[in-house]
């Protein structure tokens, strides 16, 4: 089945061209987010990738009571949208209550269901209803073909923008392994497929009350999924990790990423040709 191709802000998503999905995990303040997404707007044109900011207003799922959230939902939006505007990139933002599904369409042009949530049908035709692209991650106790079924919900709901969103699936306790093979089996479905570079390297609840992880491989296993074949890459950054509100030992430092981009870019351009053999 071809790939279905969507028009965001003059781009195309799902010609064959990479996607860059870039940010801090959360919105930890305005300054932050605007430095990432110059930075990341700048070496995504100096290698004419389409760049989409990405970050959280809430993370609502933290491993503990008590970590930190983000700034919430209107402070969010405006911070958003004001990165949207000055930086002139299309942003990305995650929900996790079907009202919030409204508000966040009126101002980001990809609306995000985190993993956790994609069986939640109120969720989806909510996210579906605001006609905005649907970034839809995997959840990690998924099976790849039964993303199908995700899609539908949208699909039937009058929204069929849908991107799959490959970002690891468990493996025992606080442990993710990718399947490479998954991301061909949601391929089938005709969807464009994301894969989640910094997610697929955590360690979910691996540091006691926080998550833990290791950066360093998200950087191989980008690698095999340009392989494999994907559409675009995700990837949580931030100018120092260690200093991060939330996720920093699986977000790639700021400074790595122009390496990161041309390792993932070259196996992506080589792969490119074998797909048009097949």
């Amino acid at each position: 089945m071809s790939t279905k191709i969507y028009n965001l802000d003059g781009r195309l998503i799902g010609d064959g061209s990479l996607v860059v999905i870039a940010g801090p995990c959360s919105l930890e303040n305005y300054d932050l987010g605007l430095r990432v997404a110059k930075f990341m707007k700048r070496i995504c044109d100096e290698r004419n990738l389409l760049y989409v900011f990405k970050a959280s207003f809430d993370k609502a799922n933290r491993t503990s009571v008590h970590a930190w959230r983000g700034p919430g939902l209107e402070k969010g939006l405006e911070q958003l949208a004001e990165i949207k505007r000055t930086v002139g990139v299309p942003v990305l933002t995650d929900i996790h209550e079907s009202y919030q599904a409204g508000p966040v369409g009126d101002v980001v042009d990809v609306v995000q269901i985190p993993a956790f949530l994609c069986r939640q049908t109120d969720l989806l035709v909510a996210a579906a209803k605001t006609g905005r692209i649907i970034n839809v991650k995997k959840a990690q106790f998924l099976a790849p073909e039964d993303m199908e079924y995700v899609a539908a919900k949208c699909r039937e709901a009058g929204n069929d923008n849908v991107l799959f969103c490959e970002r690891g699936t468990s493996l025992g306790y606080h442990r993710l392994v990718v399947d490479m093979t998954g991301i061909e089996t949601m391929r089938t479905f005709g969807y464009p497929i994301i894969f989640d570079a910094t997610h697929s390297a955590q360690r979910p609840g691996g540091l006691g009350g926080a998550s833990g992880g290791d950066y360093r491989l998200a950087f191989p296993l980008s690698r095999a999924a340009a392989a494999v074949g994907i559409d675009g890459i995700f990837a949580e950054t931030h100018p120092n990790p260690k200093e991060a509100l939330s996720d920093g030992p699986n977000m790639i430092p700021l400074d790595k990423m122009p390496k990161f981009l041309d390792e993932v870019l070259a196996i992506h351009n080589v792969a490119k040709t074998f797909t048009k053999e097949e």
